[in-house]
C-alpha cells in the first residue's frame, strides 16, 4: 500500500510533519506537493494528482492505496478528490473521532481530507492512526450502498 499525500499552502506544514511521521513508521509515501510553501498556490493542482493516483490503485475492492490531503478546512480538497472515479474522500477537521471510524467501516473511505486550520499536527497524526486501522465492514448493506456510486 502506498499513501499519497498532497496539500496547498494552508496544509503544507501538516503534510510535511505527517510525511515525516509516516516514513518513520516504515510506510511508503508519495508526496504530490506542494513541495515548498507558496502562499499563492491552488489546492486542485496538488489534490487532483493525489486523488487520481488513489482512484487508479485498484478500486474499492482492492483498496491498495490511500490518500491523505490537507487544506485550510479540508472541504474544497475533498470536493476535488471526490470528482475522481474510485475515490471516496472523507473530511476531518476535529471533533468526535467516530466520524473517522464510520468513514472507513461504512463508506470504505480511501482518502482522508484534513482541515489543518482546525487540528494540530498531533491531532492529525492521531486521526490518521485511527482512520488507517479501521477495516471496511464488508456488510451486505454497505457493499450494496457503495455499489450505487462506484
Amino acid at each position: 500500500m502506498i499513501i499519497h499525500l498532497a496539500s496547498d499552502h494552508a496544509g503544507f506544514e501538516h503534510k510535511e510533519a505527517v510525511k515525516e511521521y509516516l516514513i518513520a513508521q516504515g510506510l511508503e509515501v508519495i508526496d504530490h506537493g506542494a513541495v515548498m510553501f507558496d502562499g499563492r498556490d491552488d489546492y486542485p493542482d496538488f489534490i487532483a494528482p493525489a486523488a487520481q493516483a488513489v482512484g487508479l490503485s485498484g478500486g474499492p475492492e482492492m483498496n491498495t492505496d490511500v490518500g491523505i490531503i490537507f487544506g485550510a478546512s479540508g472541504q474544497g480538497e475533498a470536493m476535488v478528490a471526490n470528482r475522481v472515479p474510485g475515490v471516496r474522500a472523507a473530511v476531518y477537521y476535529g471533533g468526535p473521532t467516530e466520524i473517522l471510524t464510520l468513514s472507513r467501516a461504512h463508506n470504505n473511505a480511501n482518502l482522508l481530507s484534513i482541515g489543518a486550520m482546525f487540528v494540530t499536527v498531533e491531532e492529525a497524526i492521531a486521526a490518521i492512526s485511527i482512520w488507517s486501522e479501521i477495516p471496511f465492514s464488508n456488510d451486505e448493506r454497505d457493499i450494496r450502498r457503495l455499489s450505487k456510486f462506484n
